[in-house]
Order: structure tokens, then sequence, then C-alpha cells
């Protein structure tokens, strides 16, 4: 008889760190409220004058991403 030893492997799945855990809360809000507007408007507002050359308004690239973030949250 040939002794054979068994190895078990367990696989524990680990668990995904949430992608949202490293947001500041309120940021985009706070903006939207300096700039006097709701949420979902000044979000609007964001997305069509990104990148547009003549607009006076030019967000960055973090404020063009939390404008689609809140986009998607709002479907």
């Amino acid at each position: 008889m040939i002794n054979k030893n068994i190895i078990i492997i367990i696989m524990v799945k680990k668990k995904n760190p949430s992608p949202y855990k490293n947001l500041k809360e309120g940021a985009f809000t706070k903006q939207a409220q300096s700039a006097g507007m709701s949420v979902n408007k000044f979000a609007d507002y964001v997305i069509k004058n990104y990148k547009d050359k003549n607009s006076k308004y030019n967000p960055t690239l973090t404020t063009y991403r939390r404008a689609l973030f809140v986009k998607n949250l709002s479907k």
C-alpha cells in the first residue's frame, strides 16, 4: 500500500473592500450648495461644462467623476 498525504487547501473568500470607502462624504454636496444648486442640477451642470472651452466654469476631473457618480446613483 502506498501512503498518500492528502493536502486540503481551504480557500477563504476575502471580502472586497468597499470601493466607496475612501470617499469624502458631502464634498460634492458642499460644492453644489456653494454654487447655489441642488446636487442633481449641479451634476448636470458639471457634466455639460466639462471640457467646454467656451464655458466660464471648467470643473476638475475629480468634480466630473463625482458628478458622474451622482448621476449613476440617481438612476
